[in-house]
């Protein structure tokens, strides 16, 4: 893990939780490790339909950087690699949950569509 480019000054701490998971996909990057456990990068970009594979790579290394996700790089021909969810990133999932939560009564009180996929 390296040192983040990410260090503040920031305002407080939802300014600081918020510098890490701004962006579209890195809540969902992290709800869809949380839910299903390590992956792959190809099951990471069939799970998150609309993502493109510029976005992912940048939110995966930013990740990374912040220490959310672990990168394991198997050295085998073809090259797997594996992204799963650090325990700094499990601490974020947490924290998370109470957002999530508020949201899915969003969905139900306004009657949001939910996306639906088949996972594979």
């Amino acid at each position: 893990m390296g040192t983040s480019a990410r260090q503040g000054p920031y305002f407080c701490g939802i300014d600081a939780a918020m510098d890490v998971v701004t962006g579209k996909w890195k809540s969902l990057i992290l709800w869809e490790l949380h839910e299903y456990g390590t992956r792959r990068f190809a099951e990471l970009r069939r799970g998150l339909p609309g993502v493109s594979e510029k976005m992912l790579v940048q939110h995966l290394r930013e990740m990374e950087e912040d220490g959310l996700v672990h990168r394991e790089v198997y050295p085998v021909v073809p090259p797997k690699v594996e992204y799963s969810l650090t325990e700094h990133g499990l601490s974020l999932n947490t924290a998370l949950a109470s957002l999530a939560a508020w949201g899915q009564e969003r969905i139900q009180r306004i009657g949001a569509e939910k996306v639906t996929f088949e996972v594979v």
